[in-house]
């Protein structure tokens, strides 16, 4: 098996100044799916819970990128 010496921080942000836009846009995920999030450690929350974060925020993100590509304008 290859090993991949950019794993350990694949999940960093790249810009810093982003930081705080990507903190909002997972409490919005959050609060659509009705996930109890808050701000810092949130290491009680369940795998399910964690992952319908996340998948809210790739389905959004995938809206938004349809949505450019389509010219419509709307996020």
């Amino acid at each position: 098996m290859a090993s991949n010496k950019s794993s350990s921080g694949s999940n960093r942000i790249m810009v810093p100044e982003a930081r705080a836009a990507m903190d909002k846009f997972k409490m919005e995920a959050a609060s659509e799916v009705g996930v109890n999030l808050k701000k810092g450690y949130n290491g009680s929350l369940t795998s399910r819970e964690a992952g319908s974060i996340g998948g809210q925020m790739v389905k959004k993100m995938i809206q938004s990128y349809e949505n450019k590509l389509s010219g419509s304008g709307e996020e």
